[in-house]
C-alpha cells in the first residue's frame, strides 16, 4: 500500500550542481487509463512512495527509485518510473454514482466540444456555442419543471385535493382539503410544496460550486507566452481559407499556431462556469416561481380580489423580465481561452440568482394569500410548458445541425463522424435522456400515488396524472426500441460475417503454426467485435434521428388531443385505442424501470471494478471536457489532471537539464498526456517524447471532437514534440492508430501488434497466451522497443562505466 504520510523525499539536484548538469537520467512518467488503477499496479511493486500530490491525485515512485536522479548509473538501461495516479478524480466512493443523475447535463456539455473544425468562421462558431448553451438551459428548466410537476401538481394539487387519494396517504393529512386546516387551501399547499424543487435547485448550485473548488480550481502554469487574437478561444491554425490537401489527402504544412488545448485559459474556465451557474440557478428558481404563481394568478383574474390580482401580475412580470436577463447572460459570452481569466462577475453571480429567489419568495407569499373559495381540480396549467419545452428543444437541435453542417462544409474531413453532425446528434440524445428521466419520475410517482389505478389510462383512477405530453412521449419508447432492433440485427450479422472472413487472414498471420479452428474463431470474433466501435457513430445518428421524429410526433399528438390528460387515443377505433393504450402503458413502465436500473447500475459501477471498467470509457470521455455549456454537469477531472502533469514535467526538466523524459499514457491516460504536452512551453516540449498505447486519440477523440483532436492538431502535436510512438492492436475496441500522414515517414504508429503473442504452444511460450485486447500493452516486447527508441531519439544514453560510478574532475567533465 502507498504510504499515507510519506517520509521526506530528497529533492532532485539543483540545476547548478555538477551532478545535475551531467546526469543522463531518463524518466518515464506513466499515466493510466480508466478503471481505478493503483500506483502499485502501475509500478509493479508493492512498495511505493508518494512524491508529490495528495490523496486525490498524486505522483508515485518505487521506494528504491526515490533518489534516482542522484544515481544515474543505476538507470542506464531503463528509465526511472513514475506513476501519476488520477483515479481518485473519477472512481471515488459510491456516492459519486449520484453524478449519473446529471448525465443529460454531461451529454449536452459534450455537444459543445463536438463542433467541426471552423476555418475563418468566428460568428458561426459563436452561434454554435450559443445554441448549445440554450439547449443546456432548457434541460435545467425541464428538470426543475419535472420536480414542480411531481411536488406541486401530483402531490399538493391533485392528490391532496382529492379525498380518495389523500386518505391513502396519511402523511398528506394536514394538506387534505376535506380537513379544512390552514394548509388545506390550494395556494398554501403549492407554497409549501415549492420547497422541494427549490431545494433541488439549491442542491445543484451547491454541488456545482463544491465540485469546482474540489476538482477544477487548479490554475495552469504561469509564464507562458501564448499569442492568439481569438476573442472566443476558438481560432484555427489557418486564415480565412482552408489548406489544400496534398496528393495523399493529408493537410499541407501550415504556420504553427498553438492549438486550443494548449491555450493558457483552456483548463481554467472559472469565469464562464460562475456565470452559467448563476444563470441556471436563476432559471431554476424562476421555473418554480412560475409554477407557484401561475395557478393562483389565473384564479385571481377570474375570482380573486384586485390586490391579489395586481400582486400576481406584478410577480409574473418580474419573472418574465428576469427570465429575459437570464437568457441574455447565457447567450452573451462564451469561453475566453487565450488568457487565464481569473476575474469574476461578482454583481452578476450574486444579484441574478438573488433576484430570482426574491421573486420566488413573492410568488410563495402571493400563493399563500387567503382564498377560502378556491378548490383544486384537474391539473395545474403545466401542459403547455412541457409542450413548448419539447418544441423549443427540437427547433434548437435543428438549428444546431444547420450551423454544424455549414462549418463542416468549409473544411470537410471524411473521418469526422456523421459529416459534422455529431454535436447536434449528441445534443438530441441529451434532450431525450432528460425527457426520459423526468417523464419516468413523474409517471412512477403518479402511479404510486394512485394506488391500484394507473394515471393516464383514463379509468379507475383517483388523480388525472401527469401532463398528456409525457404520456405521449412514453408511448413512443416501445416504437423506438423496435426500430433500434433493425440496426442491432444488422450489426450482429455483419460482425459474424466479418469474423468468418478474418479466419484465413489470422491463420496466415500465424503460419506455419498448425491451424486450430476454435482458436482462430475466437481471435476473429474478438477482432470483429472490436471493430464495432467504428460503427457507433451511425448507430447513434439513427437513434437520434428516430428520437427527433418520434418526439415531434408525440408533441403533435398531444397538441391535437382533445381527451382528458393521459388518454391518447380514445375515439380512434377499438384496435387503435388498444394499441395506443398498450404502447403508453408499456412505455410508462419502461421509463420507470429504466430509471431504476440506471441508478442501480451507476451505484454498482462505483462499487464493482469490472462494472466500472465497462462504462468507464464513456464516463471519462464525458467528464474529460470542461463545463462550457452546463454548469451542473459532473466535474471535469482534466482541469486538475492536465495542470498536474504539465507542472510535473516542467519541474523535472527544469531541475534536470540533461534529463530525458518520456510521458507514457494508456487509453484515456494518452489523452491526458497529449493535453499536458500541449500546455508546455515550446522549449520544454522539445525535450519530451510521447508514448501512447491503446489510445483513443484519433479513433474516438479525433472523429468526435475534430476541432481539438482532428488531423491538424495531432499533426501539430507530432511536430512539436521530439518524438512520438503509438502502439495499437486490432483486438482493441478503444485504441487505434493516430494516422499522422503529412510527413513522408512520420513513424508514429506501430501496429497492429500481434495479439495473442503466440497462436499455440511454443518453446518460448509453452502455455496458451491470452488475447489482451485493450489491456497490458507493457507485456508486449514492442513496448520496450518503442520506449528504447524514444529514449535514444531524445539523446545518447549514459555510457557504461568501468568503475563504481562517475567521477568528475575540477573542470566539471565526467571521467571513468
Amino acid at each position: 500500500m502507498a504510504s499515507a504520510a510519506p517520509p521526506p523525499i530528497p529533492s532532485p539536484p539543483s540545476p547548478s550542481s555538477p551532478s545535475a548538469r551531467h546526469t543522463g537520467t531518463a524518466l518515464e512518467l506513466l499515466v493510466h487509463g480508466v478503471g481505478g488503477t493503483t500506483p502499485q499496479e502501475m509500478l509493479d511493486d508493492p512498495r511505493t512512495v508518494r512524491v508529490t500530490g495528495d490523496a486525490t491525485a498524486a505522483v508515485y515512485r518505487r521506494t528504491e527509485d526515490v533518489d534516482g536522479e542522484k544515481h544515474p548509473e543505476r538507470y542506464r538501461d531503463e528509465p526511472v518510473a513514475e506513476a501519476y495516479c488520477w483515479s481518485g478524480l473519477t472512481s471515488g466512493n459510491g456516492s459519486r454514482a449520484l453524478w449519473l443523475l446529471l448525465l443529460p447535463f454531461m451529454v449536452v456539455n459534450l455537444a459543445h466540444w463536438m463542433r467541426p473544425s471552423a476555418v475563418g468562421r468566428t460568428r458561426a462558431v459563436r452561434l454554435y456555442g450559443v445554441l448549445v448553451r440554450l439547449l443546456a438551459l432548457s434541460l435545467t428548466v425541464l428538470l426543475t419543471a419535472a420536480a414542480c410537476e411531481v411536488a406541486l401538481d401530483l402531490v399538493a394539487w391533485q392528490c391532496a385535493g382529492l379525498d380518495a387519494c389523500a386518505v391513502r396517504r396519511s402523511w398528506l393529512g394536514f394538506l387534505s382539503a376535506h380537513q379544512g386546516g390552514w394548509w388545506s387551501q390550494p395556494g398554501r399547499r403549492l407554497a409549501l410544496a415549492a420547497a422541494v424543487p427549490a431545494a433541488l435547485v439549491g442542491l445543484l448550485w451547491y454541488l456545482s460550486n463544491r465540485t469546482w473548488s474540489a476538482y477544477e480550481s487548479q490554475r495552469p502554469l504561469d509564464g507562458q507566452d501564448f499569442d492568439t487574437g481569438d476573442p472566443f478561444g476558438m481560432e484555427e491554425a489557418h486564415g480565412p481559407g482552408a489548406p489544400e490537401p496534398d496528393a495523399e489527402g493529408c493537410p499541407r504544412p501550415t504556420v504553427p499556431v498553438r492549438p486550443a488545448l494548449g491555450r493558457p485559459g483552456f483548463w481554467y474556465g472559472r469565469r464562464l462556469v460562475a456565470r452559467l451557474r448563476a444563470a441556471h440557478t436563476a432559471a431554476g428558481f424562476l421555473t418554480v416561481a412560475a409554477a407557484v404563481v401561475g395557478a393562483a394568478a389565473r384564479y385571481d383574474r377570474g375570482e380573486g380580489g384586485p390586490v391579489a390580482a395586481f400582486l400576481g401580475t406584478a410577480v409574473e412580470g418580474g419573472i418574465a423580465g428576469c427570465a429575459l436577463i437570464t437568457v441574455a447572460v447565457v447567450c452573451r459570452r462564451g469561453r475566453s481561452e487565450r488568457t487565464r481569466d481569473t476575474r469574476l462577475d461578482g454583481a452578476l453571480i450574486t444579484y441574478l440568482p438573488g433576484s430570482a429567489l426574491a421573486l420566488l419568495a413573492l410568488a410563495v407569499v402571493h400563493a399563500a394569500w387567503s382564498r377560502p373559495d378556491w378548490q383544486s381540480a384537474g391539473t395545474l396549467p403545466g401542459e403547455a410548458a412541457f409542450r413548448l419545452l419539447s418544441l423549443g428543444q427540437g427547433i434548437l437541435v435543428v438549428a444546431l445541425a444547420v450551423v454544424a453542417r455549414g462549418l463542416y462544409l468549409r473544411a470537410p474531413d471524411p473521418r469526422t463522424v456523421l459529416r459534422g453532425l455529431g454535436g447536434p446528434v449528441v445534443a438530441m440524445l441529451a434532450c431525450a435522456l432528460g425527457g426520459v428521466m423526468t417523464g419516468g419520475v413523474a409517471q412512477r410517482v403518479a402511479d404510486w400515488l394512485d394506488g391500484p389505478g394507473t394515471p393516464g389510462m383514463g379509468h379507475d383512477t383517483d388523480i388525472p396524472g401527469p401532463p398528456v405530453v409525457l404520456s405521449w412521449q412514453a408511448s413512443v419508447i416501445p416504437v423506438l426500441l423496435i426500430l433500434l432492433l433493425v440496426p442491432v440485427v444488422f450489426l450482429v450479422v455483419r460482425t459474424a460475417r466479418r469474423a468468418r472472413r478474418l479466419g484465413p487472414v489470422i491463420e496466415a498471420e500465424y503460419a506455419p503454426e498448425q491451424p486450430d479452428e476454435g482458436r482462430t474463431r475466437r481471435i476473429a470474433r474478438i477482432r470483429a467485435t472490436a471493430a464495432l466501435t467504428d460503427s457507433a457513430p451511425w448507430i447513434v445518428g439513427v437513434v437520434s434521428a428516430a428520437t427527433l421524429l418520434l418526439g415531434a410526433g408525440a408533441v403533435a399528438g398531444a397538441w391535437v388531443s382533445d381527451e382528458v390528460p393521459g388518454r391518447a387515443a380514445d375515439g380512434r377505433g377499438p384496435l387503435l385505442e388498444s394499441l395506443a393504450d398498450a404502447a403508453q402503458s408499456t412505455g410508462s413502465w419502461l421509463i420507470g424501470l429504466g430509471f431504476i436500473l440506471f441508478v442501480a447500475g451507476g451505484r454498482r459501477a462505483y462499487k464493482d471494478a469490472s462494472a466500472r471498467r465497462t462504462i468507464g470509457i464513456l464516463w471519462d470521455v464525458g467528464t474529460f471536457w470542461p463545463r462550457a455549456a452546463h454548469p451542473f454537469a459532473p466535474p471535469c477531472y482534466a482541469e486538475r489532471a492536465v495542470p498536474d502533469l504539465a507542472s510535473r514535467m516542467s519541474a523535472w526538466t527544469a531541475t534536470t537539464p540533461r534529463g530525458r523524459l518520456v510521458i507514457s499514457g494508456h487509453s484515456q491516460g494518452s489523452v491526458l498526456a497529449a493535453s499536458a504536452v500541449w500546455q508546455l512551453p515550446d522549449a520544454t516540449r522539445r525535450r519530451i517524447a510521447l508514448l501512447t498505447y491503446g489510445s483513443p486519440l484519433e479513433r474516438l477523440y479525433g472523429r468526435w471532437f475534430p476541432a481539438y483532436f482532428g488531423p491538424e492538431p495531432l499533426l501539430g502535436l507530432h511536430r512539436s514534440v521530439r518524438c512520438w510512438r503509438n502502439l495499437w492492436r486490432a483486438t482493441d475496441p478503444i485504441g487505434g492508430p493516430v494516422r499522422i500522414c503529412a510527413d513522408p515517414d512520420p513513424g508514429v504508429d506501430r501496429g497492429p501488434l500481434k495479439d495473442p503473442q503466440a497462436y499455440g504452444r511454443t518453446t518460448r511460450l509453452p502455455l496458451p497466451e491470452p488475447i489482451l485486447g485493450h489491456s497490458d500493452y507493457q507485456a508486449d516486447p514492442a513496448f520496450a522497443e518503442a520506449r528504447a527508441d524514444l529514449l535514444d531519439a531524445l539523446g545518447p544514453r549514459l555510457p557504461r562505466q568501468a568503475g563504481a560510478g562517475l567521477h568528475e574532475d575540477s573542470s566539471g567533465r565526467s571521467s571513468g
